[in-house]
C-alpha cells in the first residue's frame, strides 16, 4: 500500500510521524508525499490550540469527496485531537476508518493491515494507567538531524493547557535505550539530535512533579553520556519546564560544548498573578534567577520561549509585565500565541474574557518588540567568527552553503571546495539583516571534528 501522513503540531507529532513512516516502509509498504497517491491517508492531528483541530477538521472532511471517488481508500486520524475527541469523530467525519490516540503508535500499522483485510472501522485510545513507550525508536530518513524522544507525557497541569489529559502521564525511556539509538543515528550520518518531551528536564525522575534538589537531574546525565558519542556535534532539547534547572543541570550544559546555546524557556506570562492562575509553579522573580544563572555560566546563550496572551482576566498592567519580561530577557524568538480555551482544561472554565481585538493588539505589539530586538542582536554578530554546523545549498541561492549557529542563528556563505555537510565550519559574518547572518568560510573550525 502506498502511505501518505499530514502532520500538524508540535516537533512530538513530526517525531510520532516519522517513527509511524519507518514502522510502514519496514513493512514494505511505500510512503508517497502526496494525497492524491496515496491508497491510505493519516493525519497526525494537534489539540493544543483551537486553530490546529480546525484545520485538520477541515481538512480531513474534504476528503470526503475524495473517499466518495475511491471507496477503497482508508483514512485515518491519530495524535492529540484523535486522544481528546475519540469515537465522536466517527460521528463528524463518518468516512473516518480509524481514530488512533496517543500513545498507541505501535498498533498503527496492524490497524491500517486490519482495515485493508475486512474494512471494519477501529478506535484505539490511550487509556489512564496504560501509558507506553513502545514504537518510538524508528527512523524513516537519514539526515545529518535527527529527534529522540525521550519522555512522554505531562504532570504539570497547566490551566490552559489540553496536553496532560491527552497525552497521559508522564514516563522517561531509559539512559542506555536512548543512547543506544543515538549511537544508531549517528553512525547513519546524524550529526545533530534533538530531545524531545512536553517537559524535557524533568526526565527520569518517576513522575514526581516536584523539581529535583540540586545536585539530581537525570537528564543531567543522560546529556553527559550522549556527549559522549564519537562523532556526534551537537545536542539540542525542547521544551523544559523552567524550575527543572537546577545547578547540576546548567553546570552539565555549561560543561559541554557539543550541547548548543539556544535554550527554550516557556514564560507563558510575565505576571504573577496570571502566573498562578495558569498553575505555573514560579513567580517572574524566579524564572529571571533561572536565566541569570544559565546567562552567569555561559555569556553567550540565547534564549526563546513560549507566551500567551489575552489569558483570561489579563489587566493593561498584566500584559506590560509580560512585555517588560520579555525586553528585560531579551529572547532571540517567542512562539506567541492569543489564548484560546480548550475544552477540558481548568481554564475553559474561566470567562474568555479579553476581547479578540485585544488579543491581536497585544500579540502585535510583541511581535514588533521581537523583530526589533532580534534585528539589534543580528547587528551586534556583524564581523563576529562563528561555529556553524553545515546543512548544505542555500534554499534561496544555489551559489551558497547555509549552517546555523550554536544559537540557532542562520548563517549564509560560500562553500569552499572541501565543504562537507555535517561538519562544524567557521564563518565570519560580514553582513547581517533581522533574520540571517552572511559571511565569509574560515580555514580552520573553533573546535574539532
Amino acid at each position: 500500500m502506498k502511505i501518505f501522513i499530514k502532520t500538524y503540531g508540535c516537533q512530538m507529532n513530526e517525531r510520532d510521524s516519522e517513527a509511524a513512516a519507518a514502522m510502514f516502509s519496514a513493512r514494505g509498504h511505500e510512503v508517497v508525499d502526496h494525497e492524491s497517491l496515496a491508497d491510505v491517508l493519516i493525519f497526525n492531528t494537534c489539540s493544543v490550540r483551537d486553530q490546529a483541530e480546525r484545520k485538520a477538521v477541515g481538512k480531513i472532511g474534504f476528503m470526503k469527496k475524495l473517499k466518495k471517488e475511491r471507496p477503497d481508500l482508508i483514512i485515518g486520524v491519530m495524535g492529540c485531537m484523535a486522544q481528546n475527541r475519540g469515537e465522536e469523530l466517527f460521528k463528524e467525519l463518518p468516512h473516518l476508518d480509524f481514530v488512533l490516540g496517543t500513545g498507541q503508535l505501535h498498533k498503527l500499522a496492524d490497524i491500517v493491515d486490519s482495515i485493508h483485510d475486512d474494512r471494519r472501522a477501529q478506535v484505539a485510545l490511550l487509556e489512564p494507567g496504560d501509558e507506553v513507550l513502545t514504537g518510538l525508536g524508528a527512523h524513516y530518513n537519514n539526515s545529518i538531524f535527527a529527534s529522540i524522544a525521550i519522555t512522554r507525557g505531562c504532570n504539570r497541569y497547566c490551566s490552559y493547557c489540553i496536553v496532560p489529559y491527552v497525552r497521559g502521564r508522564e514516563i522517561s525511556r531509559s539512559i542506555a535505550d536512548i543512547v543506544d539509538e543515538a549511537r544508531e543515528l549517528v553512525a547513519d550520518g546524524t550529526r545533530e539530535i534533538m530531545l524531545l518531551g512536553q517537559n524535557v528536564a524533568a526526565f527520569g525522575l518517576g513522575g514526581n512533579i516536584n523539581p529535583p534538589p540540586p545536585d539530581h537531574s537525570p537528564f543531567a546525565d543522560l546529556l553527559n553520556e550522549l556527549c559522549a558519542i564519537e562523532g556526534l556535534k551537537r545536542i539540542r532539547f525542547t521544551s523544559p519546564y523552567p524550575s527543572y534547572f537546577n545547578d547540576k543541570l546548567i553546570d552539565a550544559i555549561a560543561a559541554q560544548p557539543k550541547i548548543c546555546r539556544s535554550i527554550h524557556l516557556p514564560l507563558q506570562s510575565g505576571s504573577d498573578r496570571v502566573l498562578k492562575a495558569m498553575n505555573r509553579h514560579y513567580t517572574a522573580s524566579q524564572y529571571l534567577e533561572i536565566v541569570d544563572k544559565l546567562r552567569s555560566k555561559m555569556p553567550d546563550v540565547a534564549f526563546s520561549t513560549d507566551i500567551i496572551v489575552g489569558f483570561p482576566g489579563e489587566t493593561e498592567e498584566d500584559f506590560n509585565a509580560t512585555r517588560e519580561m520579555m525586553n528585560r530577557v531579551g529572547y532571540d524568538m517567542a512562539y506567541i500565541f492569543k489564548y484560546s480555551p480548550r475544552q477540558g482544561t481548568v481554564a475553559a472554565k474561566l470567562e474568555d474574557d479579553i476581547p479578540q481585538e485585544v488579543k491581536e493588539e497585544r500579540n502585535q505589539v510583541l511581535l514588533s518588540d521581537l523583530e526589533k530586538r532580534t534585528a539589534e542582536t543580528n547587528r551586534k554578530l556583524l564581523g563576529s567568527t562563528q561555529e556553524i554546523l553545515v546543512e548544505g545549498v542555500s534554499k534561496r541561492n544555489a551559489e551558497r552553503w547555509s549552517g546555523k549557529t550554536s544559537t540557532a542563528k542562520t548563517v549564509i556563505f560560500t562553500p569552499g571546495p572541501e565543504t562537507t555537510v555535517g561538519e562544524l565550519a567557521t564563518v565570519r559574518i560580514n553582513r547581517v539583516t533581522a533574520v540571517s547572518l552572511f559571511g565569509e568560510l574560515q580555514p580552520t573550525p573553533l573546535r574539532g571534528n
